[in-house]
């Protein structure tokens, strides 16, 4: 991800989600030289993801696809992208924060090798206040050699 791709970043980023980042949230992670990598299919953004990196430990920041490309692999296209480049920088953990009204994220990740270890109570903000969030992590192998 590169400054020039933030707008259309945050444009997907507010049809995708009722609680947005802003679009200086964006801008500091790439500031801060966050991992952040769109996926895009010709000239088009399709999704993209961000992660900080640090002590051996990743942390999934955000993970999105377009509203109309959900469904097709997109997000899981991007999080095992995230998973390689978390184990080729010495990551052996990966955490993340997921809404337990999105059963389809959680699906994934399940599906990818997360568990829940925990919850934060009131972590979202929702319509009717505040909404939990799962915690959830998985242990990294190293790279294999080749």
């Amino acid at each position: 991800m590169r400054e020039a791709d933030l707008e259309a970043v945050h444009a997907i980023e507010i049809r995708a989600y009722e609680f947005p980042w802003t679009l200086g949230i964006f801008r500091d992670c790439l500031r801060a030289d966050y991992p952040s990598w769109v996926l895009y299919r010709g000239e088009c953004i399709l999704g993209y993801f961000l992660m900080s990196l640090a002590a051996g430990e990743a942390h999934v920041l955000n993970v999105c696809v377009t509203p109309d490309e959900q469904g097709h692999g997109h997000g899981r296209r991007l999080l095992l992208a995230l998973l390689q480049i978390a184990r080729g920088r010495g990551a052996e953990r990966v955490f993340l924060e997921v809404r337990p009204s999105n059963p389809n994220a959680i699906a994934l990740y399940h599906a990818e090798g997360f568990n829940e270890i925990g919850r934060r109570p009131r972590y979202y903000p929702a319509r009717d206040g505040r909404e939990d969030a799962l915690v959830m992590a998985m242990e990294l192998l190293p790279p294999e050699a080749p």
